[in-house]
């Protein structure tokens, strides 16, 4: 068996550079808890960013996966399967929406959303495709695609890669005064994040969400959440926007819908909006497979059966509290909602999660400054609060 010098030898030489991970090579996970090729056990506090919220290899999951396996995994979309018929059901009646579009990534569902949005437009809002405008916010992240980078406003996203598809707007996060001033008759849809994860765990002050929601409607505006990380219960609630009156016209999903199995992704809309996409005008070889469909159809079993959401409230407000306890003078703040939390410092957050990393906590610094602590939702009370212990020992001393 290769070490995890030699495994990351292999790696410098044979894969792109495209990451900078810490120094660990996994090879093993159940729950909360993975373990390296050398045999060290660490806590997962991080879920692979939203896509492990059931934990790694949940049995029910498992055992979707493999009994689906056995029976049909691909099928074309020239033909509906048993398991994509379901699944569009039960996700649709879960989130309280009338259609869904399956895909695979959470990039691919952002721009299937900016395309229904772009049709609606056209089509319903009557706006001509060369006047169309899209919102978008300051330190957004919807995926790395050419469209999506185009109105990214992180310049590592965006070298290199222009030139950058037209028609959007960016305004600060958070400000809902800009957001009116920036929507005019031209404007169809308001694209955001509830919570910015990949910006830092930003958090906009209560009321904003539902002041956007408000503005949208008064516009005849979609509003598009992109609810991939903060989707599913990571946040206390199933999805983001229940803490405030803000459901969306447009609500992604991707990341944990998987299972942390396999990409799953859908859009969520009403059929109003999504009448719009008519056959053969949209679509992909693997979205909606069977064995997608089947993984995804217990994903939203477990969380509902499991209360995943409230448990994620609970654990997140223990693990917050404790956190706020102790006071640390490079930590410059504590934000969180559930179990999405994010400590943010004066100075680089690298090397504290290096020294977390050789303490067995796994977690990855987020816009250079901020530890972001997101562990399964079905950690133990136990495993989360070791976790947060050690977190705390090395904030007092990082050496």
């Amino acid at each position: 068996m290769n070490t995890t010098r030699e495994l990351i030898d292999i790696a410098d030489k044979y894969g792109a550079k495209n990451y900078l991970p810490l120094p660990v090579v996994l090879n093993w996970g159940r729950g909360s808890r993975v373990r390296d090729v050398d045999g060290r056990e660490y806590l997962d506090f991080l879920s692979c960013y939203s896509a492990l919220n059931f934990g790694h290899q949940h049995p029910s999951l498992v055992g979707a996966l493999t009994q689906q396996a056995t029976q049909l995994a691909v099928c074309s979309r020239a033909f509906m399967s048993e398991q994509l018929c379901l699944f569009e059901r039960e996700l649709a009646q879960f989130c309280e929406m009338d259609c869904v579009l399956p895909m695979n990534s959470g990039t691919e569902a952002v721009e299937t959303a900016l395309k229904i949005a772009r049709k609606w437009g056209q089509q319903k809002k009557g706006v001509p495709p060369e006047k169309n405008k899209i919102i978008a916010m300051r330190n957004n992240f919807h995926g790395r695609t050419i469209t999506v980078v185009s109105f990214s406003t992180e310049d590592l996203y965006r070298n290199g890669y222009g030139p950058f598809t037209p028609g959007f707007s960016i305004v600060d996060f958070g400000d809902a005064e800009a957001l009116e001033k920036c929507i005019d008759e031209n404007t169809i849809a308001v694209l955001m994040e509830p919570i910015q994860a990949e910006a830092g765990i930003l958090i906009p002050q209560a009321g904003y969400l539902s002041k956007v929601r408000e503005l949208c409607t008064a516009n005849n505006v979609l509003l598009m959440f992109d609810e991939i990380q903060t989707g599913l219960g990571r946040t206390g609630r199933d999805f983001c926007f229940q803490h405030e009156a803000a459901r969306p016209d447009l609500l992604i999903l991707g990341k944990s819908l998987g299972g942390g199995l396999l990409p799953l992704s859908a859009v969520l809309a009403p059929k109003s909006v999504m009448d719009v996409i008519r056959p053969g005008e949209h679509g992909s070889t693997f979205g909606g497979n069977p064995l997608a469909c089947a993984v995804g159809r217990e994903a939203v079993r477990i969380l509902r059966e499991e209360k995943l959401s409230a448990r994620s409230e609970e654990l997140g407000k223990k693990a917050m509290a404790r956190l706020r306890e102790l006071s640390f003078p490079q930590v410059k703040e504590i934000r969180g909602k559930g179990l999405l939390i994010g400590i943010e410092l004066k100075g680089s957050a690298r090397p504290y999660c290096e020294k977390l990393a050789e303490r067995g906590v796994l977690c990855k610094e987020t816009h250079d400054t901020v530890i972001r602590i997101a562990p399964p939702l079905t950690i133990s009370e136990k495993d989360l609060m070791d976790g947060v212990e050690k977190v705390t020992k090395v904030l007092a001393d990082p050496s």
